[in-house]
């Protein structure tokens, strides 16, 4: 019995998340629709601050997907490697959120039937190759594909089928809609991000007003981010395919 109990212990922790949510951020509409020429797009997510935490820490983020928090620095770990990510590779928050903080866009896909996933279908992980294979300069910076971004990952710890992340910023999807995707990283990309690159200047101010409500419960943290000095992107290597 002892052994037993041993040995669904350890399958415990191997198949349990490396990260934890206390909830799935859910959009909120806007009362009064913008007009599509100023129509901005995402929506902003409260900032879950941006400590370096050792490697193997498991992060409890407020909201998920994480569009912020705490994360990984350490080559290979955090930030990770731009590029897409299969349905049984290992790719987690405490990775890519470094990658938000640098100013890439992650992709986040969900494989869970009772959310409408679709992402692990053979259709699907061929379309978002295409995406990253065809994924343009950075809007501001210039920065070619694949020095921070975009990171294509399955996450299913959401409510909806996809959802395009940069720091503070969440595009949710119920398609794979490469364009909006696109427009988005164009319009938004590098103008919220608190680590800028060397040699590339800030926006003075970012495109029309966000929409006035996400979903924020009761007694959410209003801590502004912790300010950490600018930095070039850290170098980045493969990480690992879960075993």
């Amino acid at each position: 019995m002892a052994a037993l109990a041993l040995g669904g212990l350890a399958y415990f922790s191997l198949t349990a998340p490396a990260y934890a949510c206390s909830i799935q951020w859910v959009a909120q509409p806007t009362p009064t629709p913008q007009p599509s020429a100023t129509a901005r797009l995402g929506y902003p997510q409260e900032d879950m601050l941006r400590d370096h935490v050792p490697v193997g820490t498991k992060v409890k983020y407020l909201y998920c997907p994480p569009a912020s928090g705490d994360h990984y620095s350490s080559a290979g770990q955090g930030p990770i490697q731009p590029r897409v990510y299969g349905p049984n590779e290992k790719a987690i928050p405490e990775g890519w959120v470094h990658n938000l903080e640098h100013g890439g866009l992650v992709l986040v896909y969900n494989c869970s039937p009772t959310t409408g996933g679709d992402g692990c279908t053979d259709t699907k992980q061929a379309a978002m190759k295409q995406l990253y294979s065809s994924w343009p300069l950075s809007p501001i910076c210039q920065l070619q594909p694949g020095v921070v971004g975009p990171v294509i990952a399955r996450f299913d710890d959401m409510a909806y089928p996809y959802a395009a992340l940069l720091w503070d910023q969440i595009l949710p999807l119920q398609t794979l809609d490469t364009p909006q995707i696109l427009a988005f990283f164009q319009q938004q990309g590098e103008r919220t991000n608190p680590e800028q690159q060397p040699n590339c200047a800030s926006p003075s101010a970012g495109p029309s007003a966000a929409p006035s409500a996400t979903a924020a419960p009761t007694g959410t943290p209003t801590s502004s981010p912790t300010q950490a000095p600018a930095s070039a992107v850290p170098s980045v290597s493969p990480a690992p395919a879960a075993s």
